[in-house]
């Protein structure tokens, strides 16, 4: 059943409500209660609402939510996010803390390989029927900031580099949440983009990058699927919190996008309380004393306007009636784990990246008696999640090592060796002997990843390796050995220093509970991968897009690259990625043909045929990139990346079964922001459309024009170079009348000098007064030139 998904409806009943509320009832409403809840209002029949971390699962700790609204406690939030010991974040079935248990699926970037928004959809239908299994109404995600760099902590925590496979995937995942009664929580708004000093690092971010990257995917989820709670984040944004930013909040937020629902502030993230609330942060969480005080005096002297606290009253009042309308109207059962951990497994299986295949050693086809080595502590242990707020307490964990030895069967003379020590570092003995055990192995696997706990809230990744033991004994493997497989675990992109001395790399990321039997059954040939990268991995860390500026200087982290972030950057530099954007191999082909184009009301269509021409059933990801030409190198104008990924669909095709494929844009996505007026705008021209299996695997392209929208009129003044200032109509006509009467000179010799001051460079004003050799008036030229751009309709640049 689909909810209607807006809060609107609600507005009137939560206004009605808040003018029956006291001061001291508005103002605990939006200051929370406790460390995980809103404040309710009893006498009026206005419920508190629970909240529950995670993206990957929920996490909930019944002991950190008391009945009372006292401070939320700080302790045992820092616990969390913090710090908490390494080898229970390694350890897959740990207690953290004492939360309740729960299916833990993939992490929100190795979903995203799967570039599936219905298993998005899936996900987060599983995920509120778990919350709601432990009387949740919202859920603390997902998670969009782009994933800028490897090195950041909690890259692990969201979907991609790309905006739009960011927010279409955020979409699918707060729809199957809302869709099934509970509250999404979209964050981190915005560029919360590493964890280094994340309360006091300002993102510097020029407009273009900020309005095209780092803003998209929160506006995409949300003109798709209207998340009810919006989550600021902590760091600064050109030198401004969020939470307390009324242009992030009002003008852009409330105002360009028209979103509606609540705002809240990240844990303990708002600095200024009636700062905030007047810039548009309803809620501030968790309750706190001390900002609950200064609120309170602020509206007493009127520093905060009760107007002010009546509308975030309005919104919060509205999303309690939204969520408990909701969940009294969609009817749920309880949490059926063995269908999620189900579920896990096939996100896990689709969402895995077959990196490399040399010679088609996979699936393993064993013989009857060949011998099979499994090398890593990560075979019997698996590191399946990351550290910090995503981390959840997984119900069941499968092992990769007990999945692997079932499928091989019993033909296959099947050892183990943990060729390492338990927390990934050398030890000789256990070097040794895995590297004795391979010299009579027909194939080694080897399990291998990144330091446990190196990546997670609070601390960005000292660098882009794998853990050092784990590189060092596949490279001595290798210098005898030619049929080595490697089975990746990682947060993010890795550096893979032996890559072209292996046969196989199949890359899982955080695959969560069900990664075990999912490498298992892709290993093996029982499942097909599909899964496509959803970052670009560079050769070098100094291939990064933002390895200049990382992580910043004096608590200011300037985003040098501008719009040409992720695959973008390794483009426009001509660049070869060790593996690019949208790569994924397979164990089946695909045929690419026929690409048409149309265009229907402001629409555009690109229609293909995909056909599979191998001979297992499998998914196809096929991606639309769209690109124009940029201005010559030795003029000005708006540049622009050599692609950009403009839509993309996962099709599922049996051997020799072809499909009609159709991939929709809209004007708007082939427009670009437009720093110097303020505004979106379609530069017109040819256009080349892109068909790839990934970013450097275009399989088809055809290039066509487009009508642009009309110029933006330059803003004249008096610096204004005269070639440009007297392309305005009627300009010339104005300043030949004033300087008839103020020099004194003929019309035609002052419209000629005026056609010849075309060649100056320098400002109009300076250049009149030595064509006509005298100082002119200032301000009269400056009334003629704001005349001119009134009638016009010019804006002086931002």
């Amino acid at each position: 059943m689909t909810f209607p998904n807006t809060v609107t409806s609600h507005t009137a009943r939560a206004r009605a409500l808040v003018r029956q509320m006291t001061i001291e009832e508005k103002i605990s409403l939006v200051c929370g209660q406790g460390l995980w809840r809103t404040a309710g209002v009893p006498r009026l029949g206005l419920p508190c609402l629970l909240m529950v971390d995670g993206s990957n699962g929920i996490r909930f700790v019944p002991d950190q939510v008391p009945d009372n609204g006292q401070d939320g406690d700080l302790g045992a939030f820092l616990n969390v996010v913090a710090a908490t010991d390494e080898g229970e974040r390694a350890e897959p079935n740990a207690l953290l803390g004492k939360s309740v248990p729960s299916t833990c699926f993939p992490a929100l970037s190795v979903l995203a390989n799967s570039w599936d928004v219905t298993l998005a959809r899936t996900i987060g239908k599983a995920l509120a029927i778990e919350c709601r299994g432990v009387g949740a109404q919202i859920l603390l995600g997902p998670g969009i900031n782009l994933r800028r760099c490897p090195l950041a902590g909690r890259s692990f925590e969201y979907f991609s580099e790309d905006p739009v496979l960011t927010g279409d995937m955020a979409a699918g995942f707060i729809q199957g949440l809302q869709d099934h009664g509970v509250a999404a929580s979209l964050k981190h708004l915005a560029c919360n983009n590493s964890e280094v000093e994340r309360i006091s690092m300002d993102s510097i971010v020029e407009p273009r990058a900020l309005h095209e990257l780092y803003l998209l995917g929160f506006e995409r989820a949300i003109a798709q699927a209207n998340p009810w709670t919006v989550m600021t984040s902590y760091n600064l944004l050109n030198g401004v919190h969020p939470d307390q930013d009324p242009w992030l909040l009002q003008t852009v937020l409330r105002g360009q996008w028209s979103y509606e629902g609540a705002v809240m502030s990240d844990w303990h993230g708002i600095q200024d309380r009636p700062a905030a609330l007047n810039a548009g942060t309803d809620l501030d969480m968790p309750f706190n004393s001390l900002r609950h005080r200064r609120l309170s005096q602020a509206i007493k002297t009127g520093a905060v306007s009760t107007d002010v606290l009546d509308e975030s009253c309005v919104r919060i009042a509205a999303l309690t009636l939204q969520v408990t309308t909701a969940q009294q109207t969609i009817r749920t059962s309880a949490p059926d784990f063995t269908a999620h951990h189900a579920l896990a497994r096939q996100a896990a299986e689709r969402s895995c990246v077959l990196l490399l295949n040399k010679d088609a050693i996979l699936p393993l086809r064993p013989r009857q008696g060949d011998s099979l080595l499994v090398v890593g502590t990560g075979a019997r242990t698996p590191e399946i999640q990351g550290a910090g707020s995503a981390a959840v307490r997984p119900r069941c964990c499968d092992i990769p090592l007990e999945a692997l030895t079932q499928a091989m069967g019993r033909n296959t003379l099947l050892e183990w060796q943990p060729g390492w020590a338990d927390d990934g570092s050398h030890c000789a003995t256990r070097h040794a002997a895995a590297l004795e055990a391979a010299r009579h192995a027909d194939t080694v696997v080897v399990f291998a990843g990144t330091p446990p706990a190196i990546s997670g809230e609070n601390a960005d990744r000292p660098d882009l390796g794998l853990c050092p033991a784990h590189d060092a004994f596949i490279t001595a493997l290798s210098t005898f050995h030619k049929r080595i497989v490697v089975v990746l675990t990682h947060p993010d992109a890795v550096l893979l220093p032996w890559v072209d001395r292996v046969s196989a790399i199949l890359s899982a990321g955080y695959a969560g509970e069900g990664f075990g039997q999912a490498a298992a059954n892709l290993l093996s040939g029982k499942a097909v991968p599909s899964g496509k990268t959803s970052v670009t991995w560079p050769e070098r860390l100094e291939d990064c897009p933002a390895f200049l500026g990382y992580p910043g200087e004096q608590s200011r982290h300037i985003y040098r690259e501008g719009i040409f972030a992720g695959y973008r950057y390794f483009d426009i530099r001509g660049i070869t990625p060790l593996f690019p954007f949208g790569h994924g191999l397979s164990y089946t082909t695909f045929a690419y043909a026929d690409l048409s184009m149309q265009e229907t009301d402001s629409r555009f269509t690109a229609s293909f045929t995909l056909a599979n021409t191998g001979t297992r059933d499998a998914y196809e990801t096929c991606q639309l990139y769209i690109g124009r030409p940029s201005p010559p190198l030795n003029r000005t104008g708006l540049h622009h990346p050599v692609r950009m990924l403009r839509g993309f669909r996962s099709i599922f095709l049996r051997s020799g079964e072809s499909k009609a494929v159709t991939l929709s844009f809209t004007r708007r996505d082939l427009s670009c922001f437009d720093p110097t007026h303020g505004i979106w705008t379609l530069p017109g021209g040819p256009v080349t459309v892109e068909i790839g299996a990934s970013s450097r695997d275009i399989r088809l392209s055809l290039t066509m024009e487009v009508s642009g929208d009309a110029p933006q009129p330059r803003y004249l003044d008096l610096y204004t170079p005269p070639g440009q200032a007297l392309e305005a109509a009627g300009l010339a006509d104005t300043l030949a009348s004033w300087l008839v009467e103020t020099v004194h000179l003929p019309r035609p010799e002052v419209m000629t000098r005026l056609e010849n001051s075309r060649q100056s460079f320098l400002g109009i004003y300076d250049t009149l007064c030595w064509v006509f050799e005298r100082e002119l008036d200032e301000n009269t030229l400056m009334n003629i030139l704001q005349a001119i751009n009134h009638r016009t309709g010019a804006r002086k640049p931002a």
